[in-house]
């Protein structure tokens, strides 16, 4: 529920009025979601959806904001859209938030393109963590989710080439695999990563940027006084999510 989220971080936001309101969903409309414009109905949808009082003359009140002064809105189509210097102030007083709000949209936009099932959830629940502000938890669950999608990978469709690869550099006494829990307790992610570039399932670049990303995992995975800031979760997720788990 985007619009609640966005409702959350609008600084002293039970204090607006619903004429405010308005404005701040038509930002968040046009603005953080990109639509080309905003409308009556939708905006109505964004009042539902955080348990808000529909204002009475919402379309008066839009068509009003064109001809106010300072104008609020311009037309557009068949819509609306905020006034330059008015979506600015609404940005303003967003602050800090505003980065937190772009880039949970961006991330958002990630679900879209999974089927539903347990992948898509897991990955929501991967964002969930980030815009609770969980930033090492956000970039455990990326990891572990492009490691299962790979795993997965592997087993139904490369177990002979990663065998083969495996076969030339064992680990230990492991020469093969044959099932995915196989891959899971006999050998360490490094290595399967290894094995994956090395049988050509992966592309150096992947293993390069997969190799990052579990580095960044080690660090995350234990207490630590190591900084984890919200763009190093961006960076990790989005990396994992467009070089192997939308790829697998």
């Amino acid at each position: 529920m985007s619009a609640v989220r966005f409702y959350n971080s609008i600084p002293k936001a039970a204090e607006l009025s619903g004429k405010d309101l308005v404005a701040h969903f038509v930002y968040y409309l046009t603005v953080e979601q990109g639509e080309a414009f905003a409308t009556a109905g939708r905006l109505t949808q964004c009042f539902e959806e955080c348990d808000l009082s529909i204002p009475n003359r919402m379309p008066n009140l839009l068509s009003e904001g064109v001809r106010s002064k300072p104008q609020r809105y311009v037309k557009a189509t068949t819509g609306y859209r905020l006034h330059r210097s008015y979506s600015d102030q609404i940005s303003n007083s967003l602050g800090a938030n505003r980065v937190v709000i772009q880039t949970s949209a961006e991330l958002r936009k990630l679900e879209t393109q999974l089927p539903d099932g347990p992948t898509k959830t897991f990955l929501v629940e991967t964002i969930d963590c980030f815009e609770a502000g969980a930033n090492r938890a956000a970039i455990v669950m990326a990891w572990i989710l492009a490691m299962n999608v790979l795993n997965n990978y592997v087993i139904n469709n490369k177990l002979l080439e990663f065998n083969a690869a495996l076969a030339k550099a064992p680990a230990g006494k492991v020469t093969s695999v044959a099932t995915y829990d196989d891959l899971t307790t006999e050998l360490k992610e490094s290595k399967v990563i290894e094995i994956a570039k090395s049988a050509g399932i992966i592309t150096k670049d992947v293993w390069k940027v997969m190799d990052q990303a579990l580095g960044t995992r080690n660090s995350c995975g234990h207490p630590a006084t190591v900084i984890v800031k919200r763009s190093k979760a961006v960076s990790v997720i989005e990396d994992l999510f467009e070089n192997v788990i939308s790829r697998f």
